[in-house]
């Protein structure tokens, strides 16, 4: 008991102090996103400060997975963390001395994006060498409270921040939160000992080993496609729910409805702590998926209402934590630790690389087809359930996806029965 005790006191303070660390970070990234586009006006611009973080999460994690189980995963996250703060202190002296054009932006955001996807299956590990078995979905559930919590607090924050002190004080913040996670993983979190590749073993054949591990164990990877193709369904989601809400009710409304899915995550995030242990976490996956998918997307379809917005936001979002717990569950259980670095990284690059592809889709259907469809309809049943003007092709859109999701679920889950998990 004493020794369960204690591995959980170091995940507290390691999911504490880096969970702050990633506020600031986050608080960072959307005063950059403010300070673009009242330079350029473009919201193209600010895409591109996302496209160009997202790029090497999605074309490296096989790699940079297999480079977290060669090395120590301590000091893995230490270096890595160490570099992105270099970035962010370079960032503020270009800001200082007025040199900081669009290209800096870019080109440091890939390198912090680069240094986020080594460090990310190193912290996966470290989650998992400091928590029991019998503790994995009460932990999961902890780490999607924090990550709705600075969805949430990440815009109000950094948006005031910079309105009052501008873009020097919120990477203030960012400093002050990257120390007290440096110095406390540095000093004050000890991981267990585990065994470490050899360091002669070649980085291409550690990442073998982990796509040749989800050859091998269909369930994990059936699981993490089924996932690729609902992060295809929600990015598409995300690049069409401002085309929907802004012409019909303005910037803020669309804050208010963006935060509900966040409130949404922070309550959801408490389910899993509670709820007892299912008797198939498959089932619960798709089960869960097919509710958010299901009512989301039809509720901002059908409705000019921005309470319904809301409501459907919220509906869509409530159970996105227990299907993460479940799925991180299944993982933690079936991956041995000495491989999880190189295949969460393998996973990182299957279920996340559909992210970038349904952001531009979402908007290229939303811009060049459904919009020009629908600005000709009217009079038509289409205009009756849709709406007319700016924002009824986007209507359109919010249809289609939900009609693509449920579909989509359907058919996964009847391939993912076979892949019944129990413990």
């Amino acid at each position: 008991m004493n020794n369960k005790q204690n591995r959980l006191k170091e995940f507290y303070k390691l999911w504490s102090t880096q969970s702050l660390s990633q506020l600031g970070s986050a608080m960072t990234s959307f005063a950059l996103t403010l300070w673009i586009y009242e330079k350029t006006g473009s919201a193209l611009s600010t895409a591109t400060l996302t496209i160009c973080t997202y790029a090497p999460y999605v074309i490296m994690s096989i790699f940079a997975g297999a480079v977290s189980d060669k090395f120590d995963k301590k000091k893995t996250m230490l270096v890595c963390d160490l570099l992105a703060a270099l970035t962010t202190i370079l960032v503020f002296a270009l800001y200082k001395t007025d040199t900081l054009q669009m290209w800096h932006l870019y080109a440091i955001n890939a390198f912090s994006g680069l240094m986020n996807t080594v460090q990310q299956p190193a912290s996966e590990v470290a989650t998992t060498m400091l928590t029991p078995p019998e503790d994995y979905q009460k932990t999961s559930g902890l780490m999607s409270l924090s990550r709705s919590i600075i969805s949430i607090g990440n815009p109000i924050l950094a948006s005031a921040l910079y309105g009052i002190a501008g873009l020097d004080a919120v990477i203030g913040v960012d400093m002050v939160t990257f120390a007290i996670a440096f110095v406390t993983l540095a000093f004050f979190v000890r991981l267990p000992e585990m065994e470490r590749q050899e360091a002669k073993e070649n980085i291409l054949v550690l990442a073998r080993e982990g796509l040749a591990f989800l050859r091998k164990t269909p369930l994990v990877l059936n699981v993490i496609l089924f996932m690729s193709g609902v992060n295809l369904i929600a990015s598409m989601f995300d690049a069409v729910l401002p085309a929907l809400i802004i012409p019909r009710a303005g910037n803020t409304v669309y804050g208010y409805v963006t935060a509900c899915a966040g409130i949404a995550m922070v309550i959801g995030s408490f389910l899993p702590t509670f709820m007892p242990k299912p008797k198939d976490r498959v089932r619960v996956i798709y089960l869960t998926m097919l509710f958010s998918l299901g009512t989301e997307n039809f509720f901002l379809a059908f409705s000019r209402s921005p309470i319904i917005w809301c409501i459907g936001q919220f509906l869509g979002w409530a159970l996105v934590p227990v299907m993460s717990a479940n799925q991180n569950v299944i993982m933690r259980n079936t991956i041995p630790l000495k491989l999880q670095g190189r295949v969460y990284a393998c996973r990182n690059t299957l279920q996340f690389f559909t992210i970038p592809i349904g952001l531009f889709l979402g908007g290229l259907f939303t811009d060049k087809c459904a919009e020009p469809f629908i600005a000709v309809k009217e009079g038509t049943i289409w205009a009756t359930l849709f709406g007319a003007g700016k924002g009824s092709g986007a209507s359109l859109m919010m249809f289609l996806l939900g009609v693509a999701g449920v579909v989509m679920v359907v058919v996964s889950g009847s391939i993912m029965k076979k892949y019944k998990y129990t413990e």
